[in-house]
Order: structure tokens, then sequence, then C-alpha cells
């Protein structure tokens, strides 16, 4: 009987050290991801501020891509963590969701605009990085404020408002830049892989932006429509539990 007890007691102790270990971990996340949160708040409010500064002292968004591009570069790469985050569970979304949108946002920076530098002055680059930039500065301080569990009306508001214009937008200014991105790429043979070759293998980086483009007409509505679900079930007074972009 004594040992019963005793094995009760033992087993009672182990559940408390697990569950005190599970909170010590929720912790830490909890302070990671406000960290993090308020780090790429603060990295795209500083894009904002070089935008407007630029075009304020320039009078024109001609070699703005230019001015802005080491930060863009540092804080869109950075975004690979949001991936990680969903990968070890420590944010509540689709890891292949997180991964399209983040692996998007990377193919744009470093395979087009920095690749292709005689797009950098187009109007449709200033587009998608304007629309970027405030999409994710009511991003981050959404996640932000919701981890700190003050979460301003306003900041919930744009967050599931301004999307219904931004996305779209963003969208277009993308298909926009990588269509003309398409006449440089064909003459340059960028990133193309011709035969004969050593590895007898060919890879036609043209075609490939063509199926690029092609690939945003199953994926945009899709993502459009959960956000538009996502804006009913909050604006209507439900809890959100996962974490969307």
């Amino acid at each position: 009987m004594a040992s019963s007890e005793e094995d009760g007691a033992g087993s009672g102790s182990l559940e408390e050290k697990e569950k005190g270990r599970k909170r010590r971990l929720g912790a830490l996340a909890t302070a990671w991801l406000i960290g993090y949160n308020i780090a790429m708040t603060a990295g795209w409010l500083v894009l904002a501020i070089a935008m407007a500064r630029f075009y304020m002292q320039k009078g024109t968004y001609k070699g703005l891509y230019k001015t802005i591009q080491k930060t863009l570069k540092f804080f869109q790469t950075f975004a690979v963590l949001e991936v990680v985050h969903c990968a070890v569970g420590i944010v509540r979304t689709s890891v292949l969701v997180t991964g399209v949108q983040v692996s998007s946002r990377i193919f744009m920076v470093w395979f087009i605009t920095h690749s292709i530098k005689q797009i950098q002055n187009e109007e449709s680059v200033i587009l998608f990085l304007v629309v970027w930039t405030v999409t994710e500065i009511t991003r981050y301080s959404f996640y932000t404020f919701n981890l700190l569990n003050h979460l301003p009306y306003f900041i919930k508001w744009a967050r599931y408002n301004f999307f219904i214009i931004l996305y779209p937008v963003g969208v277009a200014g993308e298909l926009l830049t990588i269509h003309a991105a398409l006449p440089y790429v064909k003459k340059t043979g960028i990133f193309s892989l011709r035969l004969p070759n050593k590895y007898n293998v060919s890879f036609d980086y043209y075609y490939f932006l063509i199926i690029v483009m092609a690939s945003y007409i199953p994926l945009f509505p899709q993502l459009y429509f959960h956000m538009l679900w996502q804006r009913r079930k909050v604006l209507h007074g439900e809890v959100i539990v996962e974490k969307d972009d």
C-alpha cells in the first residue's frame, strides 16, 4: 500500500515537472516570437521611412530600389524563420502555406530584382514594394500586440481589411515585374542551362518564369479567399488560434 502511494506521488511529481517544462518552453517561445515580430515591424518601418525620404528628396522613384535593397534583402530573407516556427510547432499554421508565401517573396527579391538589374526602376517594382511594406508593418505589429494581449482595434481592423486591396495590387506588381524581366532573361540566358553539357540536362529560365506566372492563377484565389474567410471569422468576434499570412 505504501509503495503504491509512493508510486502515485512519484507519478504526480513527474506530471507536474512535465507541465512546468512545457510552461517554460511556452514562455520562451512567446518571448522569442514577440522579439521576432518587434524586430520585423521595426525593419519594415525603416524601409518605409527610407522609401518616403528618398522620394521626397529626389522627387522620383528612379534609383529607389538600389538605395533600399540591402535592408529589403535582409528582412525578407530573415522571414525564412517563419517556416521554422511552423515546422517546430511554436506557430500553429501550415508549413506548406507559409513556405509558399515566404519562398515566393524571396524568389522575387533574389532571382528577379536582384539578378536582373535592368528592371529595378520599373514602376511595378515600386508597386509591390509599397504593398509589401504596408502589409508587413500591419501584419507584424498585429502579431506583436496580439502576443502581448493588447491588440488595438485599429491594428486588428487594418490587418483584416487592408489586404482586400493590397493583396491583388501586390500580385499585379509581382506579375508585371516578372513580365518585364522576360526579355532580358531571354536575351542573356541567365540561370538557363543549354545542351550539350556534361550533365545532359537542359533548363530554360525564360519558360520557368512563364510557368511561375501561370502558377499565380490557381494559388492567388486560394490564399485570397482564405484571408477573406479569416476576416469573416475574426470580425464576427471569433477567437483566432492560428497565424496566417
